[in-house]
């Protein structure tokens, strides 16, 4: 399945229980700037797809950009560039 998102926005990988999440979303909101957010615990193969990512590892959140480039953990100033440009 392609995650890439609509231009202007993000897909982010989460988890119920990430405070790294919670935090990015809700500066994503007061920021404006839309996502879709996946639970790679619900969602079958996101889990391998975010350790693809990130050498292995299940780190979230894990972010894809309209280009298809991704980030781990980004700042939301980041994010805010990355779907800018």
């Amino acid at each position: 399945m392609d995650y890439t998102p609509a231009a202007g926005t993000i897909t982010m990988f989460s988890t119920s229980w990430c405070g790294y999440c919670r935090r990015l979303k809700s500066q994503l909101d007061a920021q404006g700037i839309g996502y879709q957010e996946i639970n790679i615990e619900e969602v079958e193969g996101t889990a391998e797809l975010v350790a693809s990512l990130n050498g292995g590892n299940q780190t979230v959140p894990t972010v894809i950009f309209p280009d298809g480039s991704t980030a781990t953990n980004p700042s939301v100033s980041e994010v805010k560039a990355r779907v800018a440009a």
